[in-house]
């Protein structure tokens, strides 16, 4: 006998209502049944805990309650409370069908494989004391291993009391020198990794416990690499081995296809790449090159990056090598694409800028019988409406005169930062979501909403005032 289907129960607004039923009738071949129930709300995104218990009377003939995703309150008060679980949905609609089948695939991005060496290029410039500031950064951002860089014709002095003072905070450091003696007080002071170690200066790594980063004597010299690494395995200590990846347009296809060379020969071999020429090197958003990298990483089995964060354009590497690691490691385990795994590294653009249609903007606005704005973004630009009508632009600047705002500062200042950030979604292709922050994925640090904590209900910028949910019916 075929197992019962899923009966869900979604709670909306009076608005919202049409486009909720219109997606939910248009999943194909859902996995659940639906009833749609209006809380008597204008707007679905002012619910609360606190106004369903009040207004949806149990017991509720479901096996899940499903709220809109700005709900805010204590949900599993409420599950308590009907005992059937309730949930948040999708902030937009729209996702609901990617909701289900997202909820139906889950990857888990707590795995990984490679590690992530975060280099200080700057180190021998820095106290001490600020060196392990930039450190707890960078492991917070997601690196595994410190690495410690030195700079031409520079002392380091205090190389070894930097090496000592990360292992007493408890971090993994690698010293990355051309220099064999530097490395070797770095070896003795207790680091963990050493980089660079060509055949020539192989025997350092016989001095110390440190586990040594293979090169070749060039770039080109494959043969060299190829002769430390079979020296390492005769030895049978750890080692990793790095073909050097070259920057754009100097040899990055070639050195592409030396680390694939390195992986045929040495199967089991430990792999490093750096990175760092190619994301510090291409001005452009190293986001993207973050994910080709990884992506290129995970088929060629590599065991760690090498990656720095020193061009203003690139300061949110580590964090975004984190997420590819993450998303790469999960697309490969899986044997999928890396898609609809996550979009923390589309930072500019969104897979779904406009989950609403102009037409389906229309007929929601004439609904709205109240003068607080409303905006929304679609392919056409921007539309704001209240019951005084809807107006259709491409800018701030052009819809501004329309809002005679003049008077009321405080609605004016708010209506301006809206507009700002609607204008600029619909530009590069982002969700806009009135009251939202923009999402600029892994490029911005952004706290977590907290949804389970309560506000006042019905509060909204859209007027800068709050109204109670008796009023916001």
């Amino acid at each position: 006998m075929d197992k019962p289907l899923e009966r869900i129960v979604f709670l909306t607004g009076h608005l919202a209502r049409p486009a909720l039923e219109r997606v939910l009738g248009g999943i194909d071949a859902a996995p659940f049944t639906w009833e749609v129930r209006d809380l008597g709300l204008q707007v679905a995104a002012l619910m609360t805990a606190e106004m369903i218990a009040r207004r949806v009377p149990g017991p509720v003939q479901a096996d899940r309650i499903l709220v809109p995703g700005r709900c805010r309150g204590d949900l599993e008060a409420l599950t308590q409370h009907y005992g059937i679980p309730v949930q948040r949905g999708p902030e937009e609609l729209k996702d609901l069908p990617r909701f289900f089948n997202r909820a139906a695939k889950p990857m888990d991005l707590r795995e990984y494989e490679v590690a992530i060496f975060a280099e200080i290029v700057d180190a021998p410039k820095l106290s001490v004391d600020a060196i392990v500031e930039r450190a707890r950064g960078l492991r917070a951002d997601g690196a595994d291993v410190i690495d410690l860089g030195s700079l031409p014709a520079t002392r380091f002095d205090h190389l070894a009391d930097s090496v000592q003072a990360l292992k007493a905070e408890g971090f993994s450091v690698s010293v990355d020198s051309n220099d064999a003696q530097e490395l070797l007080r770095g070896g003795r002071a207790g680091a963990d990794y050493l980089l660079s170690l060509t055949l020539d200066t192989l025997w350092v790594s016989d001095e110390v416990d440190a586990v040594p980063v293979l090169i070749p004597r060039t770039p080109t010299d494959e043969a060299s690499l190829y002769a430390a690494v079979e020296r390492m395995q005769a030895s049978g200590r750890p080692y990793f081995a790095d073909a050097i990846l070259d920057p754009i347009p100097f040899g990055l296809t070639a050195s592409i296809v030396r680390y694939h060379r390195l992986r045929e020969r040495f199967a089991d071999a430990p792999i490093m790449m750096g990175i760092g020429n190619v994301t510090e090197l291409t001005e452009a958003d190293t986001s993207g090159i973050n994910a080709l990298l990884f992506g290129i990483a995970a088929e060629l089995n590599v065991a760690a990056v090498l990656t720095t964060q020193v061009s203003q354009h690139a300061r949110r590497a580590v964090r975004e090598a984190d997420w590819a690691r993450r998303i790469m490691h999960a697309a490969a385990s899986h044997g999928s694409l890396p898609k609809g795994i996550s979009d923390a590294l589309m930072t500019v653009h969104a897979k779904h800028p406009f989950p609403d249609t102009p037409q389906e903007i229309a007929e929601t606005a004439a609904q709205v019988r109240d003068p607080n704005f409303r905006v929304q973004v679609s392919p056409l630009g921007l539309h704001v409406y209240n019951r005084d009508g809807l107006r259709l632009g491409q800018g701030a600047f052009e819809l501004w005169p329309q809002l005679k705002l003049e008077h009321d500062a405080a609605h004016a200042f708010y209506m301006g930062v809206e507009l700002a950030h609607a204008e600029i979604a619909w530009k590069l292709g982002k969700r806009y979501v009135q009251d939202q922050p923009l999402d600029w994925g892994a490029a911005v640090e952004t706290r977590a909403q907290d949804l389970s904590s309560w506000c006042a209900p019905g509060t909204t910028m859209a007027t800068g005032k709050a109204r109670n949910d008796e009023s916001a019916r």
